[in-house]
C-alpha cells in the first residue's frame, strides 16, 4: 500500500490505527509519556516494536478509546 493519505508516507500496522481511529501521535506521546521519536518510529516501521515497557504504555492509552485493542494487532509476540 502507498502511503498515508496519499502522500507516500510509509505506516505500521499502529500508524494506521492511529489514523484510522483519527488519534494524533501527539495525543498518544503525551497520554503515554513516550518520545515523539519512539512513537513517529514505531507509525512507521512494522519493522519495529516496542519494550513491553512501552507497549503496555500504548495499550492502556488506546484502550480509553477501543476495550477491545490488544499488543498483537500490531506487534508479533
Amino acid at each position: 500500500m502507498t502511503g498515508w493519505f496519499g502522500i507516500g508516507k510509509k505506516r505500521s500496522k499502529f500508524g494506521k490505527y492511529l489514523d484510522r481511529c483519527g488519534i494524533a501521535q501527539k495525543k498518544v506521546e503525551e497520554g503515554t509519556g513516550l518520545s515523539r521519536g519512539t512513537i513517529s518510529r514505531l507509525c512507521s516501521d512494522n519493522q519495529n516494536a516496542p519494550t513491553m515497557k512501552n507497549a503496555t504504555k500504548i495499550i492502556k492509552f488506546l484502550r480509553k478509546y477501543d476495550k477491545n485493542v490488544d499488543y498483537t494487532d500490531f506487534w508479533e509476540m
